[in-house]
């Protein structure tokens, strides 16, 4: 009798100390994950907090598409959500830093930042895009900016792209501050920015204009430190689960009137 209560009791204590193990988070799945994370129980990601209108600051708060992808993934994963901003141009060394957990804010996936980090499915796709004054009359396209001053984020695409038409680069820490600089005689000649940033710039009365087609298209994707394999494999899962659940989409329509990831692919160049 006395072996059967020992055995019991020893069950009992491997089942709770199972049960109140440190550092687990339970994803919707109902999976138990053990996660780094810079604040245990917390989602903490980073953007620059500069990009309306995927993440912005207003009234103290931070808003935008990103931000509300951020709530549902943290939602789903069982974590508090935790945005944080940081500079641009310093935002991939602050991740391996481990200053936060993970980089959600609209960074494109290249095959140079591949090298440093590892990124989970893109989350949307958009694309570079060439903005002008509504008052020039001269660029119509990519092919008029040789030898033009572009106005861009450094440390981003844009600033590669706009390094094969032209030395006469101005930077910023941000794309809405560069877009108002076009209307500003003799400060600018064109930006190099994502559609939608400019088209968001437009419709909040900004009085610029595309010239020329889409450059490219870029898959948007979380940046994750590459020793953190099991978060990036969770993310991808609750990723997948909100596009699923239609969560993703409702998002998306609530930001843009549309679904950023039904993109059609076909043909078209892929920034890497």
């Amino acid at each position: 009798m006395r072996k059967r209560y020992v055995v019991l009791m020893l069950l009992l204590v491997v089942i709770f100390s199972t049960a109140c193990g440190t550092n687990e988070t339970t994803n919707s799945s109902g999976a138990d994950q053990n996660f780094d994370l810079v604040e245990q129980g917390k989602l903490t990601w980073a953007s620059s907090g500069l990009y309306k209108p995927f993440n912005y600051s207003e009234n103290g708060e931070l808003k935008g598409f990103d931000v509300e992808i951020g709530y549902a993934l943290a939602e789903k994963l069982g974590l508090e959500p935790n945005p944080v901003t940081t500079p641009w141009e310093t935002i991939l060394q602050g991740l391996k830093g481990e200053k936060f957990d993970i980089i959600l804010g609209s960074m494109a996936i290249t095959d140079d930042r591949l090298k440093q980090v590892n990124f989970t499915d893109p989350y949307y796709y958009s694309g570079g895009t060439v903005f002008v004054s509504d008052e020039n009359k001269e660029i119509k396209s990519a092919d008029d900016l040789a030898g033009k001053r572009i106005g861009v984020v450094a440390q981003s695409t844009y600033d590669e792209a706009a390094k094969k038409y032209t030395d006469d680069i101005k930077y910023y820490n941000s794309d809405v501050t560069a877009l108002n600089d076009l209307t500003v005689k003799g400060r600018l000649d064109a930006v190099i920015t994502d559609s939608i940033v400019g088209f968001e710039a437009q419709a909040a009365g900004l009085t610029i204009k595309e010239a020329g087609d889409r450059l490219w298209v870029e898959r948007i994707g979380i940046a994750v430190r590459k020793d953190d394999e099991e978060l990036l494999e969770a993310l991808n899962e609750v990723l997948e689960e909100i596009v699923t659940d239609g969560t993703y989409v409702d998002i998306s329509n609530d930001f843009f009137g549309t679904n950023l990831l039904d993109v059609n692919l076909e043909g078209v160049e892929i920034y890497k």
